[in-house]
């Protein structure tokens, strides 16, 4: 605020540009996430989009499923996670809560939509 309980429009805006800049760049990281000690990773945006999935095949068996299904699903959390703790990182300090965990301001109890918590 300025002097006398005027908004400071020009920082607000700079601020709010600072905000789309880190958005812009979030949406176009890719992060990694693995399960299984690296038998199972997964490449995601950090807008939550699956990129690539690589499977060793030393994991594959027709008669155990469902360790692969588990495994899978692992790697992709763990990338949703990278992803999250990525955005935090970055968003965090723009919205004045410097490694915070949550930002203010989105919807999910200040979660960042579309992450885990």
């Amino acid at each position: 605020m300025q002097p006398g309980g005027q908004i400071d429009m020009q920082a607000l805006l700079a601020q709010a540009q600072a905000v789309m800049t880190a958005q812009a760049e979030i949406a176009a990281t890719e992060v990694e996430g693995e399960a299984g000690n690296g038998l199972v990773k997964v490449r995601v945006k950090a807008t939550g989009e699956v990129q690539q999935l690589l499977i060793d095949p030393k994991v594959v068996d027709p008669e155990d499923v469902e360790t692969l299904q588990d495994l899978v699903a692992g790697a992709i959390n763990n990338a949703m996670a990278n992803a999250h703790e990525m955005a935090v990182a970055k968003l965090g300090p723009l919205a004045g809560n410097p490694g915070g965990g949550q930002l203010p301001g989105f919807p999910g109890g200040g979660q960042l939509p579309g992450f885990p918590g």
